[in-house]
């Protein structure tokens, strides 16, 4: 569509929305076309972009007039995934803070009217509210604004990258897509170890609290019995003795005298504190101006309340240690290894909302 069969008879001029580091602005630069126009709202991700792109982005999409973007031939954009995906608020379009922001794509689509477009989403966008939000999206594409449009899900295993993480890819054109493939998925394991050095010159070591955390988490395996499957699911170590209400209402819309006869994260009881105190001795994620909780989250709630009443007696004492770390994300603990060995070193760690592990 905008590749090797049009470099060399047109060099097509290119918006790049939500660029994030510029992953589009990557790939389009290498087939010879030009970017125009950019915008990012995070300011570390805005500033890098300039760096490395020389191109300053637009900070705020949602207050410049369409009329005001340059003129282009295709629209690439990683439109905000939190409110399709399923560690988000699954609110989709109805996301009051980024929910909107596709209906800001076909505003943009629908003055321009650029030749092409590519767009890129979570995987559960597709199935979100049943369909429904996908159904909404290919109407405005295909019946309003007149594309044709297919999708695809990829992920960089695809394609030799040793990474699973899969997303949901949408084309669009104003010509037919007869002259459109998707790439080949490459078959066959890939493997990390293509990738990595076996003595590399710039490696830097983990600090020395970061190599605490993972000894703690290390202990905790080591006490959970070899017979007991790990937790699928992952483990907020907060809700180890937590008692505070989730099921069927929120802390948010419990009574202050209700909260007080629970107890908030490890255990601590709120009895006598004021509703601030309260509040500030629950999990982060507790503390949303919600009337109920997500079923997912209800989910992950239950099973390790459920997972620590089961261990306690040989977990206790290292959850103890673990509730003195600083850092909340670190509280928080994935196992992605069923049946492999439960030796953290040997294998993939990514420092992120929590610790997570994944085979090599």
């Amino acid at each position: 569509m905008i590749g090797n069969q049009h470099k060399e008879a047109e060099k097509l001029k290119y918006i790049d929305l939500f660029a994030g580091i510029g992953g589009f602005h990557i790939a389009l630069e290498k087939l010879d076309h030009e970017c125009v126009f950019a915008s990012e709202l995070k300011e570390n991700l805005a500033s890098l972009y300039e760096q490395n792109f020389g191109i300053k982005p637009n900070r705020d999409i949602t207050k410049i007039a369409v009329e005001d973007i340059p003129n282009h031939d295709v629209l690439c954009g990683g439109f905000p995934c939190q409110p399709f995906s399923k560690a988000g608020s699954r609110k989709g379009l109805l996301d009051e803070r980024n929910g909107s922001l596709f209906d800001k794509i076909v505003e943009i689509l629908q003055y321009h009217k650029p030749k092409y477009f590519i767009l890129e989403n979570v995987r559960s966008l597709e199935s979100h509210d049943e369909g429904r939000t996908w159904e909404y999206i290919q109407n405005r594409l295909e019946n309003e604004l007149k594309y044709s449009i297919d999708k695809r899900i990829f992920s960089p295993h695809h394609f030799g990258i040793p990474q699973h993480r899969e997303r949901f890819f949408i084309v669009g054109s104003l010509n037919g897509l007869d002259h459109f493939n998707w790439p080949e998925i490459i078959e066959g394991k890939t493997s990390i170890f293509d990738f990595l050095d076996d003595n590399p010159i710039n490696a830097t070591n983990l600090e020395p609290e970061k190599v605490q955390v993972l000894d703690l988490w290390q202990e905790f395996l080591d006490r959970i019995p070899k017979s007991a499957k790990l937790p699928s699911w992952p483990i907020w170590s907060m809700e180890f003795g937590a008692t505070y209400p989730f099921e069927k209402e929120t802390p948010f819309v419990s009574s202050t005298r209700k909260l007080g006869a629970t107890k908030g994260n490890f255990g601590i009881s709120l009895k006598g504190m004021s509703r601030e105190d309260k509040f500030a001795n629950l999990p982060s994620y507790a503390r949303r101006e919600q009337e109920e909780f997500p079923t997912w989250k209800k989910h992950y709630i239950r099973s390790n309340r459920a997972f620590y009443e089961k261990h306690k007696h040989n977990i206790a004492p290292v959850v103890k240690k673990i509730q003195e770390l600083g850092v909340s994300s670190w509280q928080k603990f994935e196992w992605n290894i069923q049946g492999g060995e439960r030796t953290i070193r040997n294998y993939i760690i990514q420092f992120r909302g929590s610790l997570r592990f994944s085979p090599i």
